[in-house]
């Protein structure tokens, strides 16, 4: 399971994330033509003004010709290039821009729908801030490559070739010269890459861990306080923190070496080779000052774009590098199990049956050894036992959130595994010890935006379990603000409308996991009456937290260390005298203090 992990960190070769981020751009193909014929366009206009300028000189300013006509033709056609580049350079950036921009959109969608199909395994190992960072954080460098970087590189090559068809077209030999430049530039953007790949992919590595460490540390601000753990926390903040500044201040001494220095020394020998050729062929001939313009002005803007690229390759880099940490996590192959095979049973009466069942989330220490009970319609199964016994992982293995190994989990007679997951998670209500609500206002936390339950459902489900009183209360009812998390609500009131979540949905089947835990003995008394009424006519199975709560229970299993090693009544566990019993006397001591401490 961790060696799987490690693979998410596994670079993977920049060829093959390339190729694959091109694959976005194919639904986009044709107004991709029409941005790179614009951008030709462009390219075009702006390489034939230096021609333009170079006949200005040659055929009428050193000859001292000026015919009005034609120069004021030459003027027009000089403004008409620099209007036309102006309007195709904008058209062509805005379509790229769009087109880079509904890419990136849709993959952030991808890799959400992706992350959304992974199985809790994969949640259970890998840190959240991580996860948070690679959606946000490198789809983010994933977009800057489309809207910064490939829109920039297409257009700079486009104008670089037209420049040297320019040059070749003004003077063939001088042109050849300028050649050996190029040569010169690929050496220095490859030196770059080789470098700047293992530094960018230190620095997205470091900034996952810092994204995780404030994840952890607000999550868990209270326990931080409490037990005075800031000085901690703050001194691995800033260990993590300076790695990440060693990496970026690595990347950034690579820049100012490679990038504007290198290509200002090669932009400074390709001016010498040109002055010079022209210097020493004037010993012999006559230099015509329009061409030396003209290729002088052809240097300029040959490097102009080249610095542009240089400069964009610390993004491009970047950029492969989120792209290839989003690509490993979209490649995951760790998804949620699975409906397998091709029927499609519905789940009726809700028995329940677990055969020999054995599982370990590590597959190496079980946490389950041979577990097998029959749960028929209508009757209530409760499993208690010391924390670790296993309790909650025979839950995750009903709700099918892991796969199982060993044996056989069976609803009415068929194998879990061949329920579809819209049958599975229709019949199966799950109300956990800490309910989870999203932000939004009451009425969206019961129904969940599902548009097939109605307000009035949404009503009767909060009057069930007895909810609708307090909900009533508040200034805007069924409307009111929920913050993130419910914090605005207490304990007792954000399980009572998790209660009415699971029953809106009206399932089959009601697990419960220790759904009284955490809450006080008035809100308990409430809580318990809506159990009540929520079990009737339901198969149900509930993780016990007080044993007081369920002695009405058909049938009670105690687990310990994975086994189950009594099961009974309540009343044929007492007497057992067993470790149930010693649970229970525990208990009572516990509450019976309880009371004389209150009183």
């Amino acid at each position: 399971m961790i060696e799987r992990h490690k693979q998410l960190l596994v670079p993977l070769p920049q060829g093959t994330v390339f190729k694959r981020l091109l694959t976005y751009a194919k639904p986009h193909w044709k107004w991709l033509i029409v941005a790179f014929l614009l951008l030709v366009g462009g390219a075009g206009a702006e390489i034939l003004g230096p021609i333009l300028i170079k006949i200005f000189i040659d055929d009428f300013l050193t000859p001292r010709t000026f015919d009005g006509q034609l120069l004021t033709l030459l003027g027009a056609g000089y403004l008409l290039l620099y209007i036309s580049a102006a309007v195709m350079n904008y058209a062509q950036l805005l379509l790229f821009q769009k087109i880079a921009l509904r890419i990136i959109q849709q993959l952030r969608i991808d890799v959400f729908a992706r992350v959304e199909r992974l199985g809790l395994s994969f949640f259970d190992q890998f840190p959240t801030g991580g996860l948070v960072s690679r959606i946000t954080n490198d789809t983010e460098q994933v977009k800057e490559l489309y809207v910064s970087v490939m829109a920039v590189f297409v257009q700079n090559i486009v104008f670089l070739i037209g420049v040297f068809v320019a040059m070749f077209f003004l003077n063939v030999q001088l042109a050849l010269f300028c050649l050996v430049i190029l040569p010169l530039i690929l050496l220095i953007m490859q030196l770059y890459r080789h470098f700047s790949s293992k530094y960018y992919a230190e620095m997205s590595e470091k900034l996952s861990q810092l994204n995780a460490r404030l994840n952890e540390s607000i999550q868990g601000m209270a326990i931080v306080q409490i037990f005075r753990q800031e000085r901690r926390m703050s001194r691995e903040f800033q260990k993590t923190n300076q790695e990440h500044f060693n990496a970026n201040f690595k990347s950034i001494k690579l820049d100012g070496l490679l990038l504007r220095p290198a290509v200002d020394f090669l932009a400074i020998v390709a001016l010498m080779i040109v002055l010079s050729y022209f210097g020493i062929t004037s010993f012999n001939s006559p230099v015509e000052i329009g061409v030396l313009y003209a290729f002088v002005s052809y240097l300029d803007r040959f490097f102009e774009p080249v610095n542009q690229m240089m400069q964009r390759l610390s993004i491009f880099q970047q950029a492969m590098v989120s792209a290839g940490r989003v690509f490993r996590l979209m490649d995951h192959d760790e998804i949620a199990p699975q409906k397998q095979g091709n029927s499609s049973p519905v789940i009726g009466n809700g028995e329940i049956e677990f055969r020999d069942v054995t599982f370990s989330y590590d597959g190496k220490t079980p946490v389950l050894k041979n577990i097998s009970f029959h749960v028929r319609e209508g009757e209530t199964l409760a499993l208690v036992g010391h924390t670790g016994s296993g309790k909650s992982s025979i839950i995750n293995l009903l709700m099918r959130f892991y796969s199982i190994k060993q044996g056989k989990i069976l609803i009415d007679g068929t194998p879990l595994e061949e329920f579809a997951d819209r049958e599975l998670r229709s019949k199966l209500g799950l109300v956990l010890q800490d309910p989870f609500l999203y932000v939004g206002d009451i009425e969206h936390n019961i129904r969940l935006y599902d548009t097939s339950i109605m307000e009035e459902e949404v009503k009767e489900a909060a009057k069930f379990v007895h909810a609708h009183p307090f909900i009533e209360r508040l200034p805007d009812g069924y409307k009111s603000r929920v913050g993130e998390r419910g914090t605005t609500f207490s304990g007792g009131q954000r399980q009572l409308l998790s209660f009415a979540r699971t029953m809106a949905k009206k399932p089959k089947i009601l697990v419960l996991d220790e759904a009284t835990a955490s809450v006080d003995t008035e809100t308990e008394t409430v809580i318990q009456s809506a159990l009540e009424k929520m079990r009737r006519g339901r198969t149900t199975i509930a993780i016990a937290h007080r044993l007081s709560t369920i002695k009405d229970a058909d049938q009670i299993l105690v687990l310990h260390q994975g086994e189950i090693v009594e099961r009974g009544t309540h009343d044929e566990l007492l007497e057992k005298q067993g470790l149930y019993h010693k649970m229970y006397l525990l208990q009572q001591g516990a509450e019976w203090l309880e009371e004389m401490v209150s009183d």
